[in-house]
């Protein structure tokens, strides 16, 4: 890479402040967002839940239902009790489908935690709706996606709505504003045998 002089990158940095203050000023004002985390890679509900700090660390009530999960207590609940004025959390489903062998009862749980979501999501009090592992429940076919879309687009102007977890299905896809594949490299399970620890996965 070719040296340049201060002068030269002042100018540069300078040039490049004024593109992207021309670029602000053509966007539109604020506008609640429906967020989908997908993909094999590890870290779409760390990600998800980064946007839930961010929501609480600005004083704004916030909902977390966590479909599928649930036969555990995640470490992150514990965290997030502090902040228990703000922010109610539901873990709602039973574990993964190969330990609960029971299907009747995953769509009756998935269910069951839908019209909890749809409560928040139409509570213009909650700005931000987590709605954890949702995406595997529309996979196997424990809600109707498009039933989850109409949910959707009732929601408050301002509020935002994260849906997390592989394999979303493309018509919501197509209708989110903000969509992040996780890519999945290399994983410890995989390449090491190193179970799931504390801190990391839980």
């Amino acid at each position: 890479m070719s040296e340049i002089s201060s002068e030269q990158h002042k100018k540069k940095m300078q040039r490049r402040k004024e593109v992207q203050e021309e670029r602000l000023a053509d966007k539109k004002a604020d506008k609640g967002l429906i967020i989908v985390n997908t993909g094999n890679g590890k870290g779409k509900t760390t990600a998800a839940l980064g946007m839930v700090m961010r929501s609480l660390g600005h004083g704004y009530k916030v909902a977390i239902v966590q479909f599928i999960k649930g036969a555990w207590e995640p470490a992150e609940k514990a965290v997030l009790e502090k902040y228990s004025e703000q922010l109610n959390f539901h873990a709602m489903g039973e574990g993964f489908t190969w330990e609960t062998q029971d299907r009747e009862r995953d769509i009756e749980k998935a269910e069951a935690a839908w019209v909890q979501s749809l409560e928040y999501i139409l509570n213009p009090e909650y700005r931000l709706v987590l709605l954890d592992e949702v995406n595997i429940a529309l996979k196997l076919g424990y809600l109707d996606v498009n039933t989850v879309i109409e949910g959707l687009k009732q929601k408050p102007k301002d509020s935002h709505v994260i849906l997390t977890g592989r394999d979303a299905p493309t018509e919501l896809i197509a209708i989110a504003d903000l969509v992040t594949e996780m890519s999945l490299i290399k994983h410890p399970f995989r390449e090491q045998g190193i179970k799931a620890q504390p801190g990391i996965e839980f």
